[in-house]
């Protein structure tokens, strides 16, 4: 309370010589005492009115405690109410504890009973289940015998399974008698069943088969019955293999042609026969032994699949020779200029090629197939998966592949040269086309060959190839390209007068164009194979290996674009001659011109016309002739030799403004000449030019200051400050004074 606080005050002590204070608290002994020790009046002053004010706040707390009373009487009144209410409640809750007690007390004795009455009753469910047991087992003995009499065996074999799941749940020494009984009958049902199973395979009855497999599940012949049916599956398989082995054998003893002789056949209905016998019959196998028979399935069919195919294969080999074939061609391309040797037959290698890679997806697509079902299958064996899928790699048809793989590229490589070299040998001109018939011919060809290399998905065969044939685009292709336009003075047969100058036009313009449509094609080839290897190989490094080789494609691509662009220098080198002596006649032409002459220019054009007639006469010819590209090429090596021209003679002469603006037009004419001759813009080669003119027709020096530097707005400035300065001092009416004072 408040007057807690103001009963504590702090006085000065007379006896302490330090001059500290002291608490004094009244109504205690301590204060009594303190006081009486006191001998400074003005301290016992201080104290008296201190002692006055809390006698006056003990007053207050006093009237404050009486003030409650009449509030506390009237609760306490009220707690003697509630006490006698508190006196009836404990009477009434002892009267209610006594009675829960005593329900407690029978609810125990109910529980016992009732849990004593669950136990007999569990104990007598039991015993009727095995009463029943009891009954099945004698039932299940019954029904064996009777069905072994009728030859119901399925009857049989679900009885001998009932009674030997109710045996395993219940163990019953009494049973020992039945116990024996039941596994005579099991032992006798299982001589029936591998008898009649037995007999069916024999028989190739494949309905009784079924019929007798399923018994082996109940029964608990689970692995002996999936190895019967397996065998059964490959004993199928090797029959029809054979059989179809021996009907080719045959044809080939009996065969004139190549033709007739159907080895991709053969190994297909091989390979579909496995695919099928392991799709057909999943059920069965998983029902056997789960996804493992499926696995150990697939594993045996395999080594039957991987023997046949291996004959197959070989048979094919011995057949078409590709030993003595591939002989054959190293022995002629090492004798290319021997008569006595002879080219094998190109059409026949193609037919072997493509019977080689049909051969050889088969075998991907089978292998492929099977291993990609073993990966999908869920409860597998962790040792049987890897293991069957190292069969499909590692077996005998595996190796005989990767043999015929090495003829095939032998082959490729052979038939991928001689095509090309016959297509150069007989390169011809194309009816209405602007190439001849080489380019066209080297490229399907190439592209063929690059495809059927890709198809085989063997990235060794895919890198021997296409090494092969970016080779032969970088030598004999490339050196046929450059036979007609190394011939010498060849440009100058073009403006010697006659008929020939039409016919020399045409082999120049077709020469050009077959290096600029093989440049194209390079790298539509290069993005072509790229595209097929994404897809056949997942592999990042095969991808990697690929792409390595292909890169040099795109180096074919740009020495053809050299050579191209060397072409078209010279093509240019024999026509600028002929444009050279007009613009020798601007150099006679002022351009310090008064305004009749500058509107006598504006009717009779002194050199522009002339000028882009004899442009026209030059090279328009050749348009219908060349590419798009080369004839775009051709107009801007000839645009560049006359602005260079152009730019040296006006660099020589005295200009008036309107001579500038002379200047201006001719150079404007100029621009929507060529513009209109070439799909490409030519505009930025005159960019020079129009800059002079430009600076030709400012009034006065200074506002070239308007048009340079920062204030040059979206104008980029060819020329550099000296050449401005030097452009300046061409006006006639400008001062060298105020052009050296400008600040450029």
């Amino acid at each position: 309370m408040a007057l807690t606080a103001a009963a504590t005050v702090f006085v000065e002590s007379d006896g302490v010589a330090s001059g500290g204070s002291a608490s004094l608290q009244f109504g205690t002994a301590e204060a009594l005492e303190h006081v009486r020790k006191l001998t400074d009046v003005g301290t016992m002053t201080r104290l008296l009115h201190e002692c006055i004010a809390y006698q006056r706040g003990l007053d207050l707390e006093l009237e404050n405690l009486l003030s409650q009373r009449p509030e506390l009487d009237q609760q306490l009144l009220n707690l003697q109410r509630s006490a006698d209410v508190l006196a009836i409640l404990k009477c009434d809750s002892s009267d209610m504890l006594s009675k829960v007690a005593s329900t407690s007390g029978l609810a125990d004795q109910v529980s016992a009973k009732v849990r004593h009455l669950d136990l007999a009753q569990s104990r007598v469910h039991d015993t009727l289940l095995r009463v029943d047991a009891i009954v099945d087992r004698s039932n299940c003995l019954e029904g064996v015998n009777k069905s072994l009499v009728a030859e119901d065996f399925e009857s049989a074999a679900s009885y001998i399974q009932t009674f030997l799941d109710i045996d395993s749940k219940y163990k019953d020494s009494s049973a020992v008698d039945q116990r024996e009984q039941l596994l005579s009958y099991k032992k006798q049902l299982e001589g029936i069943v591998r008898k009649k199973l037995l007999s069916a395979v024999d028989q190739r009855d494949h309905s009784n088969i079924l019929r007798f497999i399923k018994l082996y599940t109940p029964l608990g012949l689970e692995d002996e019955g999936l190895q019967v049916y397996v065998g059964y599956l490959r004993k199928v398989i090797s029959a029809r293999s054979k059989l179809e082995f021996e009907q080719l054998v045959e044809t080939m003893e009996q065969s004139t042609s190549n033709k007739q002789v159907d080895f991709v056949s053969c190994l297909r209905n091989l390979f579909q026969d496995t695919v099928l016998a392991i799709e057909n019959n999943s059920e069965i196998l998983s029902r056997l032994c789960g996804e493992d028979g499926i696995v150990y399935a697939i594993c045996e069919l395999q080594e039957e699949c991987d023997s046949r195919g291996f004959s197959i294969l070989k048979k094919f080999m011995e057949f078409r020779k590709l030993e003595k074939l591939t002989s054959d061609i190293n022995s002629y391309k090492s004798n290319l200029l021997s008569v006595a040797v002879e080219r094998p037959d190109l059409k026949q290698i193609e037919l072997f090629l493509e019977e080689t890679l049909s051969l050889t997806l088969l075998g991907e697509n089978y292998t492929d197939y099977m291993v990609s079902k073993i990966r999908n299958l869920s409860s597998v064996d962790p040792e049987l998966g890897p293991k069957a899928t190292k069969a499909f790699r590692s077996g005998n048809f595996s190796r005989v592949t990767q043999e015929i793989t090495g003829y095939y590229v032998i082959l490729e490589g052979f038939f991928m040269v001689e095509n090309v070299r016959m297509a150069i040998q007989i390169d011809e001109h194309v009816l209405d086309g602007l190439t001849t018939s080489m380019v066209d011919d080297v490229f399907y060809v190439l592209q063929s060959c690059f495809g059927r290399a890709v198809s085989t998905c063997n990235i060794n065969s895919v890198i021997a190839v296409l090494s092969s044939g970016v080779s032969l685009l970088g030598g004999e292709y490339s050196e046929a390209l450059q036979q007609k336009i190394r011939e010498p003075n060849l440009g100058a047969k073009l403006f010697l007068g006659g008929a020939g100058v039409t016919l020399t036009g045409t082999e120049i313009a077709t020469a050009l164009n077959n290096i600029d449509v093989s440049s194209e094609y390079a790298l539509k080839l290069h993005q072509l194979v790229e595209e097929q290897c994404v897809e056949a190989f997942l592999a990042p490094a095969d991808r990697e290996r690929v792409k390595s080789c292909l890169s040099e494609l795109n180096e074919t691509s740009n020495s053809f674009k050299k050579l191209l662009n060397i072409g078209m220098e010279q093509l240019a080198a024999t026509i600028t001659p002929r444009i050279r002596p007009v613009l020798d006649m601007v150099t006679t032409i002022s351009y310090d011109l008064t305004e009749s002459e500058y509107a006598d220019h504006e009717v009779n054009d002194p050199w522009v016309q002339r000028l882009l007639h004899y442009v026209e006469t030059n090279v328009a010819w050749l348009q219908p002739l060349m590419t798009a590209n080369n004839y775009d090429a051709l107009v801007h090596l000839v645009v560049d030799f006359i602005v260079k021209r152009l730019e040296v003679i006006m660099m020589q002469k005295r200009f008036s403004q309107l001579g500038g603006l002379q200047l201006d037009r001719d150079t404007r004419a100029l621009v929507s000449h060529f513009s209109s001759m070439s799909q490409r813009t030519v505009r930025d080669k005159f960019t020079r030019l129009t800059q002079m003119a430009t600076i030709l027709n400012l009034e006065k020096v200074s506002e070239i200051l308007d048009f340079w530097g920062e204030n040059s707005g979206p104008m980029t400035w060819r020329l550099t400050p000296a050449e401005v300065r030097r452009v300046l001092g061409l006006r006639v009416d400008f001062k060298p004074e105020a052009i050296l004072a400008l600040k450029l």
